[in-house]
C-alpha cells in the first residue's frame, strides 16, 4: 500500500507550504509503514505546486530513511529520454534501493505549456520510441554510456491505459492503472458480472520477462479517503472533485478550497444541475467511507484487478483529515502500524 501526492496548491497555503507539507506527510507514511510515496509533474496547473519530481523526490527521499520514493510519474513526452535516464540513476547512486520511476505519456494541458517545453501536442505518439531509448541508457546498452550507471538497478512503471498497457507488457515492465474502469463509488456492484479487468488481464497474457520484472506487476489507484463518517470522508474529497467539476467551465484546474466554502455554495442554489452533476460523477470514480466500508471496496477493488499494490490518491483541503485518513487507511492494512505512531511522539 502506497500513496500518490500530486502536491495539490491550496487556498489558504503558500506553494512552499503546501511542498513543505508533502515531505511532512511522507515523513508521516513512511512512520506509518507505506511502501511508497510518489509525487506528480504538472505544469502551469494554478491547483498543482509540484511541477518537478525529481527534485521533490530528492528532497523526500534526502528526509526519510526507508521508504521507497518515486514518480507517478514524469512525463517522458515532457523530456529527452537521457535526461531522465540520468537523473533516474543519480538519485539511485544517492538513495540505493529507495527509488521508482514512474512514467506517464501525457503533454502540456495548453499550447503555452507545449511552447515552453519544446513539445507539439503530438508528442505522446513517440512514447514507444522514447521508452524503448530510454531503457537503454538504464540498462547500459545505449549508444553511449549514461552515467551514473544505473544497471538496469530502479524499478520502473508505466502509468497506463489502453495501449500503454500493452507497450508496458511488451518491454516487461510494472503497470499502474486507475480511473472509472477500476475504481467506482459502490464498488461491488462495479465488478458485479466480471471476474476480471480485461485490459490488466491482457497485459498479463503478453507480458514479457525482462531485466526488471520477471513476471507481470499491477498496481491499482484509487482516490480514497477514511473518517469516522461517510460524509466525513465524502468531505475530504470534496474540494477536489469541486476544483475539477469547476475545470470544466473555467479552463484551468485551481487550488483546493476548505470544504465549508464548497459546501456553501453546493448549498446556496445558485448553481447548475450540471456543475452539480460533474461534483457527483468526479466522487463517483472515488472510494471513501468509515474504515469497514473502505475495506469491503478495497477488497473488492482488488479481487477484481488482481492488483499486487493499492496507490492511494485524492487531494484534501482539511490537512488534518488527510492525516488521519492516512492513519485510518494504515491501521486497516497494517494493525501494528497504529502503535508505531503512538510510541513516537516526535512524529512530524
Amino acid at each position: 500500500m502506497s500513496i500518490l501526492d500530486r502536491a495539490n496548491s491550496l487556498t489558504e497555503a503558500t506553494e512552499p507550504e503546501v511542498l513543505e507539507g508533502v515531505i511532512a506527510r511522507a515523513q508521516r507514511a513512511e512512520r506509518l509503514g507505506y511502501h511508497r510515496f510518489w509525487v506528480a509533474e504538472h505544469h502551469g496547473v494554478p491547483g498543482i505546486a509540484g511541477s518537478t519530481p525529481t527534485l521533490l523526490m530528492t528532497a523526500i527521499a534526502a528526509r526519510t530513511d526507508r521508504i521507497r520514493v518515486g514518480s507517478g510519474g514524469v512525463m517522458l513526452p515532457n523530456h529527452q529520454p537521457l535526461v531522465v535516464a540520468e537523473q533516474t540513476a543519480t538519485l539511485e547512486a544517492l538513495f540505493p534501493g529507495r527509488i521508482d520511476l514512474g512514467l506517464g505519456r501525457s503533454v502540456g494541458f495548453t499550447p503555452a505549456v507545449r511552447h515552453a517545453l519544446r513539445r507539439d501536442k503530438d508528442a505522446a505518439k513517440q512514447f514507444p520510441e522514447d521508452l524503448a531509448e530510454l531503457l537503454r541508457f538504464l540498462n547500459g546498452t545505449g549508444p553511449f554510456t549514461a552515467r551514473p550507471r544505473n544497471h538496469a538497478a530502479t524499478p520502473l512503471f508505466v502509468l497506463a491505459t489502453g495501449q500503454g498497457l500493452r507497450w508496458a507488457a511488451q518491454a516487461g515492465l510494472a503497470v499502474v492503472v486507475g480511473g472509472p474502469t477500476v475504481s467506482q463509488r459502490d464498488g461491488v456492484s462495479q465488478h458485479e458480472g466480471a471476474s476480471e479487468h480485461e485490459g490488466i488481464a491482457r497485459y498479463r497474457e503478453e507480458f514479457r520477462p525482462s531485466q526488471w520484472y520477471p513476471e507481470p506487476y499491477v498496481i491499482v489507484s484509487a482516490n480514497l479517503a477514511v473518517a469516522d463518517t461517510r460524509e466525513a470522508a465524502r468531505d475530504l474529497l470534496l474540494p477536489e472533485a469541486w476544483a475539477l467539476a469547476q475545470s470544466r467551465v473555467m479552463g484551468e484546474f485551481r487550488p483546493l478550497e476548505p470544504v465549508d466554502h464548497i459546501k456553501a455554495r453546493l448549498d446556496d442554489g445558485g448553481l447548475t444541475e450540471r456543475a452539480r452533476q460533474r461534483v457527483t460523477d468526479s466522487l463517483a470514480t472515488s472510494i471513501y467511507g468509515t474504515a469497514e466500508e473502505v475495506r469491503a471496496e478495497v477488497d473488492s477493488l482488488m479481487s477484481f484487478t488482481g492488483a499486487d499494490e493499492l496507490l492511494i490518491t485524492g487531494g484534501m483541503s482539511d490537512l488534518e483529515g488527510q492525516r488521519r485518513s492516512d492513519e485510518l487507511m494504515a491501521d486497516l492494512m497494517n494493525p501494528e502500524a497504529k502503535s508505531v505512531v503512538k510510541a513516537d511522539s516526535r512524529m512530524p
